[in-house]
């Protein structure tokens, strides 16, 4: 399987940059409702995610509350505990899974290490979930007033 399939594209994902501010990343952040975000270079690799528990312990360090103040703080200031490993374009359903395990979302890169967008937990889901429902249909001949399905009901 293809996981390009479950990609959404660059494009279509908020993301920030290593010149981006701490007021810039928690105003988009906030803006689009995110628990973490990309952090790409300037040139667009992939360098990591910055989390809001990352935003909330650099707060916490830096001692400051004060937005106006956070235009002058480089995002590159807070200090990141989680790191979400990308995959390859061309890599296989299992890789992602693995990385899917522990993370929100997989960052996907190209061979050059830039960011192509991402895969969501949610539609690797529903994706594992719509192939076990097949398996089990296949598995599993109807039985005449068995109404019991996959999910119990």
């Amino acid at each position: 399987m293809n996981i390009l399939f479950f990609l959404t594209p660059k494009s279509e994902v908020a993301y920030i940059f290593e010149d981006d501010t701490l007021r810039q990343t928690i105003e988009k952040m906030e803006h689009r409702k995110f628990s973490c975000i990309p952090l790409l270079s300037v040139d667009g690799r992939y360098t990591g995610t910055i989390s809001e528990g990352d935003l909330l312990w650099g707060l916490k360090r830096l001692n400051t509350m004060n937005i106006k103040e956070m235009e002058d703080i480089s995002i590159m200031a807070i200090p990141r505990r989680a790191t979400y490993k990308p995959v390859h374009a061309d890599a296989d359903m299992e890789d992602l899974l693995d990385r899917a395990i522990n993370q929100n979302y997989v960052p996907v890169v190209d061979d050059q290490g830039f960011f192509i967008g991402i895969i969501t937990r949610k539609e690797i889901i529903k994706y594992c979930y719509k192939e076990l429902k097949k398996a089990y249909a296949d598995r599993i001949p109807p039985e005449k007033g068995n109404t019991e399905t996959l999910s119990g009901h």
